[in-house]
């Protein structure tokens, strides 16, 4: 007996350490992927995975003030940009359960001064990028919505209601304005009082270039020379399509009390995270990823890169929010995710540089069909430049590959002649590729 308890012992003892283990191991893991992002250069803002409810990453990267060397840390508030898109969505269901309104009302029954061609567009066409308003670059006023209609009424619709996707931060304006209309609150009062305080999300809140805001970090961008401060995004017309402000922190608390049903009816809650068209919902992406459900959002704004992704299925929250353009943020998110579902997920590694004389063999005018992309040497750099755009540096891969750093993604691959001379360059976004012949 005593034998047998002393191996029934044993065996709970182990069964309790490698549960440990394997919770550490992936955290130990995760810190190292990270970290990795941090090393190279790429990413500076706040991780948190959680599972369960159980924290297993929550730190800070890189700098909240660079110049002030103000560490990012959990509670640092960082602008949410597109990620605010998911507030506002929810404000609109919230107004549904609460009997103001209802998703499938025409929206012309809110805003009558509306052109003859939105006739037939919903509000919930206007949640779910389906309306065919184009994402026109506007002025957008925190005011009547007749102030942002006077300036797209003119514009033809991309296509008819319900028909296609099309992504459109206008809509969400517009959402944000129906939000101020039905409640008779100011949207950032509306999405306080009604979502913020209730969930106990006391670090987040409306951004605005002239409010005090504390522990607000400050955005950056990759230079020639290294970081940047970018400039102020215009929050005025990001709106209630980008302008909110959180932390790590209470993101996880979003995810775990809207998912935990402390904000929406199960009917509202359906509607909010099911696939429209193009596997958007209203505000949310929704797929499968490798055989997990998947609720992610990410955000791109003037300085600051977001990402969050949630797994209802597991409890699994994945977050990150960044203080440095590039698109680290949306990298990093799936990284952790992949260590959480037992993959291997590659660490980041620095730009190799490449000695000034020998980029000389790719300064040149490539043509592309339409376009051209000069590339020229600048402070010992190569810089690329698009007919009418702005010069931006590229930083060495290999010998023939170089990509760019900050919240557009690009790469591009020379490639030589029959004489051994770079004659050519391959230009991969998106996972499309064009290819350019230097004049």
């Amino acid at each position: 007996m005593k034998r047998n308890s002393l191996l029934a012992l044993l065996a709970i003892t182990f069964s309790v350490s490698a549960g440990v283990c394997s919770a550490q191991a992936p955290a130990e893991r995760m810190q190292q992927v990270a970290q990795s992002y941090a090393d190279a250069g790429l990413f500076m803002g706040s991780v948190l995975v959680a599972e369960n409810g159980k924290v297993l990453l929550s730190k800070g990267y890189g700098w909240a003030d660079v110049e002030w060397n103000i560490p990012n840390s959990p509670t640092t508030r960082f602008l949410l940009a597109s990620m605010t898109k998911q507030f506002t969505a929810a404000s609109i269901l919230l107004l549904e359960d609460r009997g103001k309104l209802k998703t499938d009302d025409l929206v012309k029954k809110y805003i009558p001064t509306a052109p003859a061609t939105w006739d037939k567009i919903t509000i919930y066409h206007l949640l779910t990028h389906t309306s065919g308003i184009p994402d026109a670059q506007v002025q957008v006023l925190p005011s009547p919505p007749e102030e942002t209609v006077l300036h797209i009424r003119e514009m033809p619709l991309s296509f008819q209601p319900g028909e296609r996707w099309e992504y459109s931060s206008v809509v969400y304006a517009l959402l944000g304005y129906l939000v101020e209309k039905i409640s008779g609150q100011a949207y950032a009062d509306f999405v306080r009082e009604n979502i913020f305080k209730p969930l106990g999300m006391n670090d987040s809140g409306f951004d605005t270039n002239v409010a005090i805001i504390p522990h607000r970090a400050s955005g950056y961008r990759p230079g020639v020379d290294g970081i940047e401060n970018a400039e102020r995004t215009n929050l005025i017309l990001a709106f209630s399509a980008g302008a909110l402000y959180s932390t790590t922190e209470d993101l996880l608390r979003w995810e775990e009390r809207l998912f935990g049903g402390k904000l929406l009816t199960p009917a509202s809650l359906h509607k909010m995270t099911t696939p429209f068209r193009n596997n958007y919902a209203c505000g949310l992406n929704v797929r499968r990823v490798d055989g997990h459900l998947m609720v992610e959002h990410s955000g791109q704004a003037i300085g600051f890169n977001a990402d969050m992704a949630y797994y209802p299925e597991e409890k699994l929250a994945v977050i990150v929010l960044g203080n440095l353009n590039s698109t680290a943020p949306g990298k990093l998110t799936a990284a952790l995710a992949a260590e959480m579902h037992g993959e291997t997920a590659a660490l980041a590694a620095a730009p190799k540089e490449i000695a000034p004389k020998l980029l000389a063999r790719y300064v040149g005018t490539y043509e592309f069909q339409g376009y051209s992309v000069v590339f020229v040497l600048s402070g010992g750099r190569l810089m690329a430049q698009f007919t009418g755009g702005p010069k931006f540096p590229v930083f060495a891969e290999s010998e023939t590959r170089f990509f760019t750093k900050g919240e557009v993604e690009l790469q591009f691959e020379f490639s030589k002649n029959d004489k051994g001379e770079f004659a050519f360059v391959t230009q991969h976004q998106n996972g499309k590729e064009t290819k350019g012949l230097k004049k």
